[in-house]
């Protein structure tokens, strides 16, 4: 069994993750870490899951939450990745990140933790998004280079930055196909008398509302035709499974003393 632990446990993406690490047949939960704040330290991770007490508390404590784990999934905040990364290289343990909304300087943190230990950094931990992402990739590639492409996605209303960070990978995988800076072509939203669109340019478009868990499409916009590429998350479920199945690809990475930045593709061996 490969010994796993959880930051950002308390929240509704960590109670899907509690479920889907202790229901693993290859996973044992022997950790959850939260915030100093939280109102749930001391509590039992099954209580958070409901699935039945199992004997791992809530701590805010880092060598008592990671100490005896192989492998961290962090579904928290940008903030603390610094911390989270030096302790993991520190101690030889692998991470899982699905954290979205990171600075450049947080994800250079994360980039060179990876020189030391194996990391899969995915925005979206769906195999079905995936999937999606390869799918937008063969058809940048096959369509003409000016083609419009505008992004939209719908979440939730408590989702606290925007775009998304699948959204904004979508539009990084479509820029990298064209060879081409995603900084120098993305357009976020239009208002007023923009003028005509310019030919190359990447749009998003993002709404907030209700409990809608994550909605996806990329449009493909041509001359008397268009593709619509599209994922709907229905429930968080999948992002915990993917999470789960993340974590068994850096345990076999740990195994085989390699490190690396990775992302789903890699665990889903669609690179």
């Amino acid at each position: 069994m490969i010994p796993v632990a959880i930051c950002g446990a308390t929240g509704k993406m960590g109670r899907m993750l509690i479920a889907a690490v202790h229901n693993h047949p290859d996973l044992s939960l022997v950790g959850l870490l939260a915030s100093r704040e939280s109102s749930f330290l001391e509590s039992d991770a099954g209580a958070l899951a409901d699935c039945g007490e199992i004997g791992i508390s809530v701590s805010s404590e880092m060598d008592a939450a990671i100490g005896d784990c192989r492998v961290l999934i962090d579904f928290s905040v940008p903030d603390v990745i610094q911390d989270l990364t030096d302790s993991c290289v520190d101690r030889g343990i692998g991470m899982v990140i699905g954290t979205t909304g990171y600075s450049a300087k947080q994800r250079s943190s994360v980039e060179e933790a990876a020189e030391s230990i194996p990391i899969v950094l995915s925005p979206n931990m769906s195999v079905g998004v995936n999937v999606t992402l390869k799918m937008v990739e063969l058809a940048t590639q096959a369509m003409d280079s000016e083609i419009d492409v505008e992004i939209f996605e719908s979440h939730h209303q408590y989702k606290i930055d925007a775009p998304s960070g699948t959204a904004v990978r979508l539009g990084e995988l479509i820029a990298e196909t064209r060879k081409v800076d995603l900084a120098d072509v993305a357009v976020y939203g239009r208002e007023g008398m923009t003028g005509q669109r310019n030919r190359g340019s990447i749009g998003f478009h993002s709404a907030r509302g209700g409990d809608v868990v994550g909605e996806h499409t990329v449009f493909f916009l041509g001359e008397g035709e268009r593709v619509e590429v599209s994922h709907r998350a229905t429930d968080r479920s999948i992002f915990a499974n993917g999470a789960a199945k993340a974590s068994v690809f850096v345990a076999e990475k740990l195994q085989l003393g390699s490190c690396g930045l990775y992302d789903m593709s890699d665990v889903l061996g669609l690179s």
